[in-house]
């Protein structure tokens, strides 16, 4: 991991713990962004036209890396543009069950168009406390961040792989923004119907692109609305077969978005998820222990038995700005200070981190 620090030129100017704002950018990516731009200057639309046809190929690496059929796979600009496609084709007499503080783009959609609802803490009994309300036999949809953006509280997969064996009918949404890029996943064998995610923070693609996994038993509860050119790619004697999938891609794909996205997931299958997957779980642990020694971490962190590399210390924006004036960058949310650790991040850059709190906390 420390020769792939070099492919990250922010990584020289400051301890860079805010991935779950955005990852960086690599240098390997932006020459090939770079080539991607240059081959456009010189092919204009015949080189768009080569790319334009390379985007089922696309949908195979997305879907190969997650364990998804390709032609289950939506390509989208972002998380939140697709959602609110897939709730404007959801009846609205079904009722959810949310998750208090989530990310706004999780639970005002559902808000704002008045579905019934119900909501669950993220805290070191939200496992049960969701079993709980499915349980009482009226909830229809489960929807949720996998790895909560403010403290970085992560879902127990396996609860999830066993809620929806219990309970088939329910249907389990979920935004893997915050989680997808930091470990394998087997989409096909999770316990997710709906899977959606921008890629621009842990997958480290870039702005503009994310997708959506769909498994095949959950498009019969939905009445896509979405359509345009781009769901019959050109073709208009396909405008009365359009695949669940096509309703979520109404418009054109950007051949340099999507292709970045290719690359970065490209990238990281070279590194192994698996190697990704053991530093971040030497981070959290490293994290977890200084910060919990220092007493910065509210008891929901400490008492789950499984965390994320994302972290939410007591902090003001005075704490906040003597970070930022020791070149770490990090952000403020939920009344505190997060911080969070890709694989290119270091134990010392945690224990400078943990240093500094503690001489401040002394004076």
């Amino acid at each position: 991991m420390q020769n792939l620090r070099k492919k990250f030129p922010v990584l020289n100017q400051c301890i860079y713990a805010n991935t779950a704002s955005a990852g960086l950018l690599s240098e390997d990516l932006m020459e090939w962004r770079q080539g991607h731009d240059l081959d456009f200057l010189i092919g204009g639309s015949e080189m768009k036209n080569k790319s334009f046809a390379h985007m089922p190929e696309i949908k195979k690496t997305v879907g190969k890396f997650f364990n998804c059929k390709a032609e289950n796979v939506a390509l989208v600009p972002n998380f939140t543009l697709g959602f609110n496609l897939l709730l404007e084709g959801m009846s609205k007499d079904k009722k959810v069950l949310l998750v208090n503080k989530d990310y706004p783009s999780v639970n005002w959609p559902f808000e704002t168009r008045n579905f019934k609802r119900d909501y669950v803490d993220a805290d070191e009994h939200m496992e049960e406390s969701i079993h709980a309300k499915v349980k009482k036999g009226d909830v229809d949809i489960l929807a949720l961040s996998l790895v909560q953006w403010v403290n970085g509280v992560r879902i127990d997969f396996e609860f999830l792989k066993d809620l929806k064996k219990e309970f088939p009918n329910l249907i389990i949404m979920a935004d893997g923004t915050q989680f997808l890029g930091t470990e394998a996943f087997d989409f096909e064998e999770s316990g997710i119907d709906i899977l959606g995610a921008s890629a621009y923070k842990w997958l480290l693609a870039g702005y503009g692109n994310g997708f959506y996994l769909v498994k095949d038993g959950v498009t019969d509860q939905f009445d896509l609305k979405g359509i345009g050119n781009g769901s019959v790619n050109n073709d208009a004697s396909k405008r009365n077969s359009i695949t669940f999938c096509k309703f979520l891609e109404p418009g054109h794909l950007d051949s340099l978005n999507f292709g970045s996205l290719e690359f970065a997931i490209n990238f990281l299958d070279e590194i192994g998820m698996e190697n990704v997957q053991a530093q971040l779980e030497k981070l959290s642990k490293r994290a977890l222990t200084a910060f919990s020694e220092l007493d910065l971490l509210e008891p929901t962190i400490t008492k789950r038995k499984q965390h994320s590399t994302i972290f939410n210390i007591k902090g003001d924006e005075k704490l906040f700005n003597k970070l930022t004036e020791e070149n770490i960058v990090a952000s403020l949310r939920g009344g505190g200070i997060r911080l969070s650790f890709h694989f290119y991040n270091t134990e010392e850059e945690i224990d400078v981190i943990a240093t500094l709190l503690k001489r401040w906390s002394s004076k």
